[in-house]
This record gives C-alpha cells, structure tokens and sequence, in this order.
C-alpha cells in the first residue's frame, strides 16, 4: 500500500547512491551480501535486548536492500542477484520476530511464531506466483525493472520495515504489534491466493 509512496520519496538519494556505489566497482550482489551480514548483527542485539543498537541494523539492512536493486537495474538485472536478494530478504523477516523471541520467551514467543507464520503465508504466496506468472509469460504492470513479478498486498516493503521500527521502539508491546501485523499478513495472504489464483487461471484460458 505504502510503497509506491515511499519509492517517490528515496528513488533519488536511493540513486544517487547507488552511481556512487557503482563508480567504486562494487557489484549488487556484493551490496546484498553486505545488507544481510548488517542484518544478521540485529539478532544478538535483540538477543540482548538492546532494541536501538538492533534497530539501526535493521534500517542498515533495508537501505541497503533498496541500493542493491538500484544497484543492479545500472549494472544490469539478473536472475542469480534476484535470487540472492529475495531469499535473504525472506531469512532477515523472520529473523527479526526471532530475535525478539529469544530476548524474552515467555511473553513473546506464541506471538513471535505466529508472526513468523504469517510470514511464511505472506513469503509463499508471493514466490509461488512469480514462478506460475513467469511460466505464463505474464508482465508485471507495476514494477517492471524487478527481476520477479510482484503481487501487491497490505504488508509490503514499507509496511514489514514500519513494524520493525515499532517493536524496536515499544518491545514492551511485541505481541500486540505482531499480532496485529500478523492479522495483516494474513489478508495479504489471502487475497493474494485470490488473485493470483484467478490470474493465472484467466491465462490458461486465454492461451491459444
């Protein structure tokens, strides 16, 4: 929802960035790498319930996950860099719940889980589209410069980044953000499975 908002706001530090970035040789797989072992470093912060020192790596995280796609659209998209960076993005998610799981068990841990399981319906229905839609040939009318089709949805980018930065700030109030994101999650989830259900199945009866 927020994204096509957000993406006019960062599009031209995001770029300007990533020529610089370029200019020094350093590839967009490289950055993606980068972005994930900074992720990694919010794990024992949270673990230790130091939630600021997590946050600013969580936010080093995803800066870097917009750099590393803009990034690659100078350089030149591939399908391995796409991979990379979706697969590590969906690791970092469930990470960050995690992290907050460890840091206190008893009061966080069924909702923590539940959050990671919306993530997991959020994470599934999005990849098992974007291969049926590649299959089909289908164009992605939205971002079109991405090396998979995206889905749209209630939790996108901004909306998973927007919820870190509240637990970061309130853990005393964990499950209720989480469930309440994870509720979320879930409709995204489910109107995804609508959609692309009823996308794809247009696709096959429209094929000659």
């Amino acid at each position: 929802m927020l994204d096509r908002y957000v993406i006019k706001i960062i599009r031209w530090p995001i770029n300007t960035t990533a020529k610089l970035v370029h200019k020094t040789g350093i590839k967009a797989d490289q950055v993606t790498l980068l972005g994930f072992v900074l992720g990694l470093m919010c794990f024992p912060a949270l673990a230790q319930q130091e939630y600021n020192i997590a946050l600013i790596f969580i936010l080093l995280n995803r800066i870097l996950d917009a750099v590393d796609g803009a990034v690659a659209r100078i350089q030149g998209i591939s399908d391995s860099g796409g991979f990379l960076d979706i697969t590590l993005d969906f690791l970092f998610y469930s990470l960050v719940p995690f992290g907050f799981v460890v840091a206190d068990p008893n009061a966080n841990a069924v909702a923590g889980a539940f959050l990671i399981f919306a993530f997991i319906g959020t994470g599934t229905s999005f990849l098992a589209f974007a291969i049926m839609a590649s299959k089909q040939n289908i164009e992605n009318p939205v971002y079109k410069n991405k090396s998979m089709y995206y889905i749209g949805g209630l939790t996108e980018g901004t909306e998973t980044i927007f919820c870190f930065i509240l637990l970061c700030l309130f853990p005393q109030y964990f499950a209720h953000i989480a469930y309440s994101f994870a509720a979320l999650c879930w409709i995204t989830t489910a109107t995804r499975i609508w959609a692309g259900y009823h996308t794809l199945k247009t696709a096959n009866t429209e094929r000659p």
